[in-house]
């Protein structure tokens, strides 16, 4: 059975985005947390995005820039399987996407089911509805240090409490924390 893990940015106050869905606030590296990031690239496996995070990557992952910035994780994020989660979007032009329209959980299970490990990138709706749903192995958390005073907050409206255990912890240059849970 494949492991289910996401990975998302989040302020100190909890939120993915502020109250403009802008994320740009998330996205200070210093070298060290780019190398980090690189090496985490190279893992396979298959990327799951809902459509919001999926239409923000996909102009930049296969555009010169990112292919210029970071060669690595530009084709890696090209080659890999991504399945994106939507009701509105019908087609993709991006290499190795399937759109997923059937049930939420019934796609995560069979996911789960197949022989790659997936990642959740961003998606902060469908990280929260896999962790209710059960179907999450191991959330990790990128701790930017500020506070957005508003915004999209991860678990908000959850309808039953969830306890992790922390697996790691990272603490780089810029103030930024990573940090691994598993559902406890």
């Amino acid at each position: 059975m494949a492991a289910l893990t996401a990975f998302i940015s989040l302020s100190l106050d909890g939120c993915y985005a502020d109250a403009d869905a802008d994320m740009s606030w998330a996205h200070s590296q210093d070298p060290e947390q780019a190398e980090f990031t690189a090496s985490n690239a190279k893992g396979g496996g298959r990327l799951v995005f809902g459509r919001t995070t999926y239409e923000m990557m996909k102009p930049f992952w296969t555009s010169p820039q990112a292919a210029q910035m970071m060669p690595d994780v530009a084709a890696g994020m090209n080659a890999m399987p991504k399945t994106v989660f939507s009701r509105s979007l019908k087609t993709s032009d991006w290499r190795n996407t399937r759109i997923a329209t059937d049930d939420f959980v019934t796609e995560l299970e069979a996911i789960r089911a197949g022989d790659l490990d997936a990642s959740i990138l961003g998606s902060g709706s469908i990280v929260a509805q896999a962790a209710t749903a059960g179907l999450l192995d191991e959330l990790q958390v990128m701790l930017v240090p500020v506070t957005l005073g508003g915004g999209k907050r991860l678990f908000e409206g959850m309808p039953r409490a969830l306890s992790w255990r922390r697996e790691d912890v990272r603490q780089f240059s810029n103030g930024n924390v990573f940090l691994r849970y598993r559902p406890a």
